[in-house]
Order: C-alpha cells, then structure tokens, then sequence
C-alpha cells in the first residue's frame, strides 16, 4: 500500500452495486442540450469525449443506442485537410483527438468512412528526429502524444510506416530511476503518463525495455486504504487511475498486486445514484 496518507473516505450510503442502466441513460443525454454550460466550455473534449462514451456503451452491451449516422457525420465534419482531426468544428486537428476519431470507426467498423491515408500522412509528419511525436504543427512534445501516434497507424494495420524504434528508444530515455516514465527526459513518473509509455512499447515489440517488477511495485503502491489509486505520491485517489494503473499493470501480468475489492468498493461509491455516471472521488457529484 501507498505510504502517504491523503485520501478519501467513503460515505456509509455509497452505492455498492453496479448502476448500469442509469450510466446508459447518463451518456445517452450527453449533448442533448447544446447550450448547456459544462457542454459549451468542454468543446475542445468533444472528439475525445465521444470516444469515451461510445467505449462505454459498447462495454455495457448499448452501442446500439448511440446514432451511428451522426457519428459518422460529426468524424467527417472534423477531419480536415491534412489527415487530422479537430474536437470539433472551429479548432485545430491534435494527435489526441486523432485517435479518438480511429478508436470510434474502428468501433463502428466504418474505417471506409474517414480518409485512412491522410491520417497516416498527419501522424508521420509529426515524429521528430529523436523518434518522439509533436502533438499538432505547434511543436509540444509528450509521451502521450507518441502512445497516440503508434496506437492509431497499429489500429489502421500501418505501424510500420512510423519509425518504430526510434519512437521506442525515446520512451526508454524518459524511463526514471524508480521504473515510472514521465511525460520527457526527466519528468516525474505519473501512473497515466506510465499507461502510455509502457502501451507504446508493448505495441512496439519493445516491452522488453521495463523493469516489471519495480514499475508493478510502483503501481500498486497507488493504492491506497480506501481501496482507490493516485497517479503519484502524496496525491488523493481518482477513479480515472482504475484504469491508467490497471491496464499497465495487466500488460506487466503483475495485475493481482492489486486488491481487486478494495478497488471495487471504491469504484462503486463513485457512482452518482441519482443521474448517473462517475465522480472522481466518493462525494464529489
């Protein structure tokens, strides 16, 4: 377990069983309302936003309640002319909401529908000399912008068109002295920026370069007493961490380091039993 003590206390009338139907209905009224205030400050999410939802959906066997047409529709109305996609219409295309767009047509299996070409052009003209990627033509550079990269052209079956060991070697150099990775050379480990690393180079074939044991002992040390994960040190749990810490963990095989119904008692007490959908910490709706 995690040696700091910050953390968060689970209320007595948590829920503690799944409420599936109300999360249905919870992502189902997402941008029902195009004025609503959190919908309206959140544009710049919307791509990734819409991925999350319709993943979501399809977990809980209710793709079919998404309105695939307009899916279709709003992808076409954010690729532009370079291959990338935007948030939405009126922004800049990003690597980031890059891969949401693939993530979705290859969830409603119309890959036919965007332009499959330019998006590989887009996401080779971004990797760099060192091997990393920029997010857009602005320059910033970050290990989730090279995990987008790899993980949209591996989708598309296109990955060998990336530089794929120079992409590799530039992970390894932002590797820290206690088996985490951080977002460049010299960052702070941070269990979402370790999700993103240890995706590129298990995609890449270059899993091989991760000390499993110290980075596992390093991931399950996220978890604290009430059972939730922090993305580093000293820091309060967040729901969000059940996956950036799991997944990694799965892909070390060191996922039983984990108390699973700790974590799931946490997990549950997010839920918000009136609307629907997940807080980020039990008590904050």
């Amino acid at each position: 377990m995690a040696l700091g003590r910050k953390d968060a206390k689970i209320p007595e009338d948590s829920p503690t069983e799944l409420l599936l139907e109300k999360h249905v209905e919870f992502i189902k009224k997402y941008g029902e309302d195009p004025d609503d205030y959190e919908y309206a400050m959140s544009d710049f999410l919307r791509m990734n936003g819409l991925y999350w939802g319709c993943s979501a959906m399809h977990l809980m066997g209710h793709i079919d309640k998404m309105d695939k047409s307009s899916v279709i529709q709003f992808l076409k109305d954010c690729q532009v002319e370079n291959g990338g996609f935007r948030p939405v219409q009126g922004h800049d295309p990003h690597l980031l909401n890059t891969l949401s767009a693939v993530q979705i047509a290859v969830i409603f299996d119309c890959l036919d529908e965007i332009d499959e070409e330019g998006v590989v052009k887009y996401v080779k003209s971004l990797q760099t000399e060192e091997g990393s990627f920029m997010g857009d033509q602005w320059g910033e550079v970050d290990n989730r912008f090279t995990f987008c990269a790899v993980a949209c052209l591996s989708l598309l079956g296109r990955l060998s068109e990336l530089e794929v060991d120079k992409a590799a070697d530039f992970v390894k150099s932002c590797l820290n002295f206690d088996g985490g990775f951080g977002s460049r050379p010299g960052a702070e480990s941070h269990a979402g920026l370790i999700y993103t690393c240890v995706g590129t180079l298990a995609v890449t074939g270059h899993l091989h370069y991760v000390d499993a044991d110290r980075l596992g002992w390093w991931l399950a040390e996220r978890q604290l007493d009430s059972g939730g994960l922090n993305g580093r040190p000293e820091k309060l749990p967040d729901v969000c961490y059940s996956w950036w810490v799991l997944a990694s963990l799965k892909i070390l095989n060191r996922i039983h380091w984990i108390d699973k119904e700790k974590l799931k008692t946490f997990m549950l007490a997010c839920q918000d039993n009136e609307t629907g959908g997940f807080a980020d910490r039990p008590g904050n709706m």
